[in-house]
């Protein structure tokens, strides 16, 4: 191209002061119309293949501005994976300078020129003083770009690769190539693509520490045809009245037995009738006895001890009377014949003849629905055998009548003990589960009691007559143990005649001594046994004796009642947790007289004992309906 066209093409745009300044210093002052072109770019321009254009040298201190470029950068703008409209020359310059417009037509036309030769060197010369160093950027054109292989391998090329105001090093080219390779290769990995899957699993997953619950959807619900019968409407269309909610029936755990006699028909029934009437006929026998004959008399220590000795407990001994648990014995006192009466949690009462030849000689009924917790043979008349239960009842067993009679009944109270007031059994003193206490007649016609008195007890568990003076009467219950007179109770506000101290906790039981009274032994769950001296009635009673013992049977077990042996004034017998099972006996001094064991037949606690009135005859009852007597 000529020179005039290539000054043609410097005059199309307006020059900046400083770019026309910039010209005027390089043009020759000889000729200053003629554009200044330099002996090295004529010599290109007619035998070079290519141009390769050298921009002003940047200064020292822009420089040390710039900064080597990021991976990032330098692979954005040197990527050998470019296509081919992204390799033309670029000039970056903002949008504001006309210089970057100027660069950008020069570079284009230089490349797209058919052998790569700029028509006018000193016209391009011309325009690459017009641009600012600081500014302008030229990239290479594709011979350059291809020849960096062998650039980079330390070649002394005056050729200089620039980005923005940096020149590129042969280092740089290399590094270049190397951060091309290592891209190449991490996209084929598809790295990217896996972080952001991931990146976009783990968005979702993250719910900003509220969980939202989607919505179920509402189906249309299908409208239901409904009789008019189900919607309580008549034909007409009124509705109808409302029926009255029936209360739910509730299931008694105890049914209620109902009043009146009951028929003494033992339940087992292969027991056929005529061993029944035999045995009812025997019962009737052996009761026939003088009540002096049953005297008691006190023997010698010596010899009460040596009598313990030679009980023994033996195989046809053991036998199960009734299904439950075992609240209550008592043992007929016939020296003839040994007949035991064992009653049970479930209102059973199995009496037991062990002189029977049949199997068993077991014969149980049921006159009660909740448990049997006292029981005793008169001792006027024992063809009658008293029984009391929780289920509020009274009733006396009448061998020669064949049934169950009721001597006292309740709906609203529930029972804990008696005693008999009369030496001919016709008065008893009951004792009830609120603290109160019944005197009943049994002479009286019906059920109910001649007297209820609140003695000011939380709770009565056990009540015991004075065997000489009978007017007395002993109350244990939750912590109180008191003695009242009979002749001077009232409904309310009964002052006890002596207070028994020394209770922590709740009293099982507490009993007169057999022959004469001036002993108390109660059964406390503070695990002691306690006697006082009951010879005086005074106001407050302390205690004589305490005995250390292990009263803690828990929930399963009947809890122990000490009694007293009825021969021997100072001894009583008492369950105990000890290993091997036994049955203890004390004396009132706190000394163990003896223990009742055998480790082949008894194997289980004996809460509830008794003794025979006259005879050396010991009864134990356990927890699963097993009697276990020991005689000599």
């Amino acid at each position: 191209m000529p020179l005039a066209e290539a000054a043609t093409l410097g005059a199309e745009e307006p020059l900046s002061p400083l770019a026309r300044q910039r010209t005027q210093e390089h043009t020759p002052k000889d000729n200053p119309g003629m554009s200044y072109v330099s002996e090295k770019a004529e010599r290109r321009a007619v035998f070079g293949k290519q141009v390769k254009v050298l921009l002003t040298p940047l200064s020292m201190e822009e420089e040390k501005r710039n900064k080597r470029l990021p991976q990032k950068r330098l692979l954005e703008k040197f990527s050998s994976t470019e296509g081919p409209s992204e390799r033309e020359p670029k000039v970056k310059k903002s949008r504001d300078d006309p210089t970057s417009q100027q660069i950008r037509d020069v570079s284009y036309k230089a490349s797209s020129s058919p052998q790569g030769v700029i028509p006018s060197m000193s016209s391009l010369h011309h325009k690459s003083r017009m641009v600012s160093p600081t500014n302008a950027s030229v990239t290479v054109d594709h011979d350059s770009e291809n020849n960096w292989d062998t650039d980079s391998e330390g070649s002394n090329s005056d050729v200089s690769y620039v980005d923005g105001s940096s020149q590129l090093s042969a280092y740089e080219r290399k590094r270049l190539k190397n951060i091309t390779e290592n891209a190449n290769f991490f996209a084929s990995l598809k790295l990217l693509e896996s972080a952001a899957r991931l990146r976009k699993m783990a968005t979702k997953g993250q719910s900003h520490g509220i969980k939202r619950v989607k919505p179920k959807k509402t189906e249309a619900e299908t409208v239901r045809r409904r009789s008019m019968r189900l919607q309580r409407v008549d034909p007409s269309g009124v509705p109808l009245p409302e029926i009255p909610a029936q209360p739910e029936p509730v299931i008694d755990e105890y049914p209620q037995l109902p009043p009146g006699p009951l028929p003494m028909v033992p339940t087992n029934q292969n027991k056929s009738s005529e061993l029944t009437d035999g045995f009812l006929d025997t019962w009737t026998k052996i009761s026939q006895i003088n009540p002096n004959d049953t005297e008691k008399h006190i023997c010698n220590l010596e010899r009460y001890k040596a009598s313990l000795s030679h009980m023994i407990l033996s195989e046809d001994a053991v036998t199960k009377v009734v299904k439950n648990r075992i609240y209550s014995v008592a043992i007929h006192p016939s020296e003839s014949r040994t007949l035991v009466a064992a009653g049970d949690k479930s209102g059973q009462i199995g009496l037991w003849d062990l002189n029977s030849k049949s199997e068993d000689g077991v014969y149980v009924f049921i006159p009660h629905s909740q448990p049997v917790s006292c029981m005793y043979f008169s001792p006027f008349n024992p063809v009658h055998l008293l029984s009391l239960s929780y289920d509020g009842t009274v009733r006396c067993g009448d061998v020669t009548r064949a049934i169950f009679e009721e001597v006292y009944r309740s709906e609203e109270k529930r029972f804990s003990s008696f005693d008999f007031l009369a030496n001919n059994a016709s008065t008893l003193v009951v004792g009830q589960w609120d603290g109160d206490v019944a005197i009943v007649d049994r002479r009286t016609p019906g059920t109910s009691s001649e007297l209820t008195a609140n003695v000011n007890a939380k709770t009565t568990r056990t009540v015991h007559v004075h065997p000489v003076n009978r007017q007395y009467f002993i109350a244990a219950g939750a912590v109180n143990v008191c003695i009242f007179d009979t002749r001077y109770l009232k409904p309310n506000e009964n002052k006890p005649i002596s207070f028994l101290s020394g209770h922590t906790k709740s009293v099982a039981s507490a009993y007169f001594s057999p022959i004469t009274g001036n002993r108390v032994v109660t059964t406390c769950a503070d695990d002691m046994l306690r006697v006082y001296d009951t010879s005086s009635l005074s106001s407050t009673i302390s205690v004589l004796t305490a005995v250390r013992h292990n009263n803690n049977t828990g929930r399963w077990l009947t809890r122990f009642r000490a009694i007293w042996d009825p021969k021997q004034e100072d001894c009583f017998v008492v369950g105990s947790m000890a290993r091997p099972r036994q049955i203890e006996i004390f004396q009132d001094t706190g000394e163990q007289l003896h223990s009742f064991y055998n480790v082949d037949y008894l194997g289980s606690v004996c809460s509830i004992n008794a003794v025979h009135p006259t005879k050396n005859i010991l009864v134990g009852g356990n927890s699963s309906g097993r009697l276990h007597v020991f005689k000599d």
